[in-house]
């Protein structure tokens, strides 16, 4: 079976490899001179640092498809963040997770005292949770709708309070709103609010404990080259700089994809891009979702190495809620956000020059058109000294090198409304509610993304295209017992 991949983000690679093991022909069309997607890095004189994703979930998730998909541990390194992040709250209280139960509990009582037991109550309601969750979500895809409206799942779905809010349903657990906080913001890792996300993605804090916090030694994107690397002894096809025109459709069935004038004929479109923008391409009606939020983000090369800081930390603002508003709901300028950085130089040497280190800054912006960020270089100001002030002394004097990407940037880069994080988790996007690997009437048309049930973050896109390759394999053995 031949098959035509539109895009080589993440979701594309794994779906390729995975494929190409089972004797699929694959073929790669790029419309960048790379490939990797958001999974990229930022580079100048000597400095290197992720574009995007930055934080490591589910590492056992992640390591099981790459080995699946031929690609062994050996290949890449993954260390595990310990303290996980520290959290600094606008009065002065901090708030450090840590990778083990017993410094987790010293550390509540330090800065909560006693909320510990909460703590607990939480990590033993969610831990039966997530087993149930993952099997019967993060597992299983939905092109058939009632395939997801079992007794069960329902069940599931009222124990963990979905048409809550993961805001509300973590306050059930802890009293202090600041706590409620740090184990609420993790929606934002994929776009959402956690005023409105649903309870469901609480998931995601307890496995942060649970499974740990990773960072992939050389930068996430080092997977890219790897990725590659077997991509081409695979016999896949790779089409860099080749942007598609056109999805050739004939009697509802996509006979091949339109690149450079030339039609290149296949037996199934996979399609990789930002999804909601794959309608024009698709002849489909263009239907309007809820992006995610976007993000500023800020890269540094500074000329000196921080020794005491974390390596991931967040900054909050004095009102969390009044942030998340600005975000989803008016759609302005924050006047107080929260800052999240990330700071690999604290463990690895190999993205500056010697003696030298990388800083990576995001703050949840709205994404859309309100903003005309180009005249916002007084709250670009502001970030940087709220930086100097509350984390990284002597930055500005450190600044060797400093770029800033907007929601515009990923608006032109082909973000849906540029969202970061493809279209946001809410409650009516997600699970079977959100587009699924068939997402269209077209027989041998499918999808894979962050905007793609299951949803987004790297290891969850994976999860996607294991999901998709599975049932392209199943529908060819199909195929097959047919003809025989």
């Amino acid at each position: 079976m031949k098959v035509g991949i539109v895009g080589g983000g993440i979701g594309g690679l794994t779906t390729a490899l995975l494929l190409a093991k089972q004797g699929f022909q694959i073929d790669i069309f790029e419309k960048e001179s790379r490939l990797g997607g958001r999974l990229a890095f930022v580079e100048h004189n000597g400095y290197r640092i992720d574009e995007g994703p930055t934080i490591v979930l589910l590492p056992k998730m992640l390591t099981t498809i790459l080995e699946e998909a031929g690609i062994s541990s050996n290949q890449y390194e993954l260390i595990q963040c310990d303290p996980l992040y520290k959290i600094h709250f606008a009065d002065g209280t901090t708030y450090t997770k840590r990778a083990t139960e017993e410094e987790q509990f010293c550390e509540i009582e330090r800065s909560f005292p006693g909320e510990s037991e909460n703590y607990k109550r939480f990590m033993v309601d969610m831990k039966k949770r997530f087993e149930v969750g993952e099997k019967a979500f993060l597992q299983k895809s939905f092109v058939n709708k009632w395939d997801f409206w079992t007794w069960q799942n329902v069940k599931f779905l009222k124990q963990l309070n979905a048409n809550q809010s993961m805001h509300k349903f973590v306050s059930r657990y802890f009293n202090d709103e600041r706590l409620a906080s740090a184990y609420a913001l993790q929606s934002l890792y994929i776009g959402g609010n956690p005023y409105s996300s649903p309870a469901i993605y609480s998931l995601i804090p307890y496995s942060e404990h649970a499974h740990g916090i990773f960072y992939v030694k050389g930068g996430y994107a080092s997977l890219v080259p790897v990725l590659e690397k077997a991509l081409k002894k695979a016999g896949v096809q790779i089409h860099l700089n080749a942007p598609v025109d056109e999805l050739i459709i004939e009697e509802n069935e996509a006979r091949g994809l339109k690149v450079r004038g030339e039609i290149n004929e296949f037996d199934s479109v996979i399609l990789n891009g930002d999804f909601p923008s794959m309608a024009k391409l698709s002849k489909v009606k263009e239907k309007k979702y809820v992006p995610s939020s976007s993000c500023l983000l800020f890269y540094f090369g500074l000329n000196k190495r921080y020794a005491h800081s974390n390596i991931h930390q967040y900054f909050m603002g004095q009102d969390f809620n009044e942030h998340m508003d600005q975000v989803f709901k008016s759609k302005t300028v924050p006047t107080d956000p929260a800052i999240y950085t990330f700071y690999p130089s604290l463990i690895d040497d190999t993205l500056a020059p010697e003696g030298k280190g990388v800083l990576y800054a995001l703050v949840p912006v709205p994404s859309g058109h309100d903003i005309d960020w180009d005249k916002e270089s007084a709250f670009m100001d502001q970030i940087i000294d709220t930086l100097e002030q509350k984390g990284f002394l002597g930055l500005r004097e450190a600044i060797e090198w400093k770029q800033i990407r907007t929601p515009k940037d990923a608006c032109d880069f082909g973000l849906y409304e540029g969202g970061s994080f493809g279209i946001a988790p809410e409650l009516f996007q997600s699970g079977v509610f959100r587009p699924q690997l068939q997402p269209y009437e077209y027989k041998n048309v499918y999808s894979v993304g962050a905007s793609i049930h299951p949803g987004g973050g790297v290891p969850i896109v994976m999860q996607g295209a294991k999901l998709l390759a599975d049932s392209l394999v199943q529908a060819s053995h199909q195929s097959f017992e047919k003809l025989s």
